[in-house]
């Protein structure tokens, strides 16, 4: 508790700034129903292509839906897909690395080369093409992020555990008799798991990005589901209304921003140089 009214406490602009940007966004997507002026799928063709006006805040697109509404429900599906991403790629990496790392030798070099063979590929050309292999969907993109990312863990994971697994208390615990499996999850992980949780939060703002990426590019939500990286594709298409992609862009930027912020100001906090320094 005292760690974390710490990180709070620390005198940092851009930390709290987003902190509020991201519990701003948050927010949004638990109340988009109660705040949106207009479902975001109903169509007035008599309403296209409308500048931002008093009665479309952001202006409507080519079928005449309100950009505002179809940007704040579009919260709920871009973030949770940023944080489900990163959720699954964390665990999956964290567990991948700490046995790689715990367990050395032969072990250790096989489940190294295969997070190498993944991570020998550029991550948005894999993700499409894992994507588009198995079908353009929300949860077939998240899988696809999920499986390109797990890897950049898993070698952090590894080598936190290998620093880690020399100290006192861990020859203590085996002295004593405790299992592998004990050791490994009850005395190594716990003190690994500062850096991991950085890296999570700064891989959020990017896996909201590289999923509004795969939904630009039809692999990801289809319509008419509103989602920000499929508006600014609507928005292409019809460049000379600028407020049709504009607004989802702002807040692809803000949320990414915003989540980068975070993990800027975690990284400072947890090393000890940065900390004096500041």
């Amino acid at each position: 508790m005292s760690e974390i009214k710490g990180i709070f406490a620390q005198k940092n602009f851009t930390f709290k700034l987003g902190m509020v940007l991201c519990l701003i966004w948050i927010a949004v997507a638990f109340i988009a129903p109660l705040i949106s002026p207009y479902d975001p799928l109903q169509q007035d063709m008599g309403a296209r292509f409308l500048s931002p006006c008093a009665q479309h805040v952001c202006g409507t697109d080519s079928l005449g839906r309100d950009i505002l509404s179809r940007v704040l429900y579009g919260s709920r599906i871009s973030i949770t897909a940023g944080l489900i991403t990163v959720v699954f790629a964390f665990a999956i990496g964290i567990i991948f690395g700490a046995v790689a790392g715990y367990a050395g030798g032969a072990v250790d070099d096989i489940m190294m080369r295969i997070s190498e063979m993944i991570m020998a590929f550029p991550p948005l050309i894999l993700a499409m093409v894992l994507a588009a292999a198995m079908g353009p969907s929300i949860v077939n993109s998240v899988v696809a992020m999920a499986i390109i990312w797990w890897p950049n863990y898993a070698r952090l994971a590894r080598s936190v555990v290998i620093s880690v697994k020399g100290n006192d208390y861990v020859t203590a615990s085996q002295l004593m008799g405790a299992s592998k499996g004990r050791i490994l999850f009850h005395e190594i992980l716990p003190n690994c798991i500062g850096p991991l949780i950085v890296m999570a939060t700064l891989d959020i703002g990017n896996a909201i990005l590289m999923f509004s990426g795969l939904s630009f590019l039809g692999l990801g939500v289809q319509p008419p589901i509103p989602e920000w990286g499929a508006m600014v594709s609507d928005g292409v298409e019809t460049f000379n209304y600028w407020w049709i992609s504009t607004f989802p862009g702002i807040a692809i930027f803000t949320v990414a921003i915003g989540a980068n912020f975070i993990g800027d100001g975690l990284r400072d906090y947890m090393d000890p140089k940065l900390r004096k320094q500041r």
